[in-house]
């Protein structure tokens, strides 16, 4: 059933748990999210980012997530991740999703809040929710990302709690993604976490944490974080490389890969990525 995100995050930040919310950018990571989550009997978020529309356009994968939610034996959520332009934000809105994302944490603070604000306004009007970014979630360019963390101030990469208080009073989100360490993509080294300032930071805005970028981040590392205040885990890199591994699976077992078909590929695909996502709900859920 589709389902407000407030409602997944609100009982996750009261049992200390944590929620996946799954990158979906086609139909075989929508159908394999969905299929672990009720495999689980848990409630999940399906997200689609707007830096995937050169892969996957919202207004194609949008209907469909949607659709797949209503549809679902379990409490879904339908989010758009790392919307960086407001018509975005009101496109996935027009489509029926239940939250949005304005990611304007590499804006200076003041733009951030302005932007937010209208963020939070837009998406009121639809009785969504808003998650923003205050911090930086490191993006390597070995990752695919833009930042070079040797140029980057020392503490660009974590949330300053006050700030974030202030952010949050300010601008009426409903949840924060905050920089404790985390990396996006796959990180070439192993990242290091602060998750006392996880704590320090759900003590100050009292509203439910999200974290971006896990890559390299280990179970017991999450676990933590997830007991001192994460609420909301993105996941993608991850699943895809299982999906990825599930077809080279597929094509080395066979007698004939030339005779393989596409929806084969596909199929082993999604069977690899809801394996991955049903381990990493788990963990998340600490159970």
């Amino acid at each position: 059933m589709l389902v407000h995100l407030n409602e997944l995050l609100q009982n996750a930040y009261t049992r200390r748990v944590g929620i996946g919310a799954f990158n979906t950018p086609n139909l075989e990571a929508v159908r394999a999210t969905i299929a672990a989550a009720e495999a689980r009997g848990e409630g999940v978020i399906l997200q689609h980012a707007e830096l995937h529309e050169s892969v996957m356009p919202l207004s194609v994968i949008g209907p469909v997530m949607v659709a797949a939610a209503e549809n679902a034996r379990v409490p879904v959520a339908v989010h758009l991740d790392h919307g960086e332009h407001l018509d975005y934000l009101k496109r996935a809105l027009d489509l029926g999703f239940t939250s949005v994302m304005l990611d304007a944490s590499a804006r200076p603070y003041e733009e951030n809040v302005t932007m937010t604000k209208q963020a939070v306004d837009l998406a009121k009007s639809y009785g969504a929710a808003v998650e923003a970014e205050l911090g930086r979630v490191i993006r390597p360019a070995s990752g695919g990302g833009t930042d070079d963390p040797e140029n980057l101030p020392p503490d660009a990469s974590y949330t300053d709690p006050k700030m974030a208080k202030a952010f949050v009073d300010t601008t009426g989100v409903d949840c924060l993604a905050i920089a404790f360490g985390t990396a996006h993509g796959v990180y070439t080294s192993k990242p290091v976490l602060d998750v006392n300032r996880v704590a320090e930071v759900r003590e100050a805005v009292r509203l439910p944490l999200v974290m971006h970028g896990g890559s390299g981040v280990t179970d017991d590392e999450m676990q933590k974080a997830i007991e001192n205040g994460i609420c909301k885990i993105n996941y993608f890199t991850y699943m895809s490389l299982a999906g990825g591994e599930g077809v080279r699976t597929l094509i080395d077992g066979a007698e004939d890969p030339a005779g393989l078909r596409f929806d084969q590929m596909a199929q082993a695909a999604q069977d690899a990525m809801q394996a991955d996502v049903e381990r990493a709900m788990a963990v998340f859920s600490r159970g």
